[in-house]
């Protein structure tokens, strides 16, 4: 592609004012970056999510999430619950699935309104090139 360098440029451009837009969105409902990926992350699975994949799945560092973890757990929204000998789940309290409807679920209402706007293929095609850039990107990641 002759110009790969400024397609990467709008690319990397896209994705950083996404990102922003998160940022913004998490700051107006009253919460972190962090805490707004952990919850979305939560929410998205469902009342309760495995640890290691909220570490997965939000990007976050183990450090990141565990000291978000422990703030949630002084407010009352989060409690940790052993799955197994070395596993934990994050889980939310009710006063957690409260504070959810009006910011991660809000969020994730927001998103599905976007996408509900789009075409099957629409969705289909953002889905496969986006999976199929991360997977070539990691790929390439390995090897450095």
């Amino acid at each position: 592609m002759a110009n790969s360098g400024s397609v990467i440029r709008h690319f990397n451009h896209l994705l950083g004012e996404l990102d922003a837009v998160y940022h913004d969105l998490s700051f107006r409902l009253g919460m972190s970056d962090s805490v707004s990926k952990i919850l979305y992350t939560i929410c998205d699975a469902g009342t309760s999510c495995p640890l290691h994949l909220i570490c997965q799945r939000t990007g976050l560092s183990k450090q990141t999430v565990n000291s978000a973890l422990r703030k949630l757990e002084r407010e009352g929204l989060v409690y940790l619950q052993a799955a197994d000998a070395r596993s934990k789940t994050v889980c939310l309290t009710p006063k957690g699935d409260r504070f959810c409807d009006g910011t991660a679920r809000k969020i994730l209402g927001m998103e599905n309104q976007v996408l509900e706007s789009w075409s099957q293929e629409e969705v289909q095609q953002y889905l496969e090139l986006t999976e199929r850039f991360l997977t070539e990107l990691r790929e390439k990641a390995q090897s450095v």
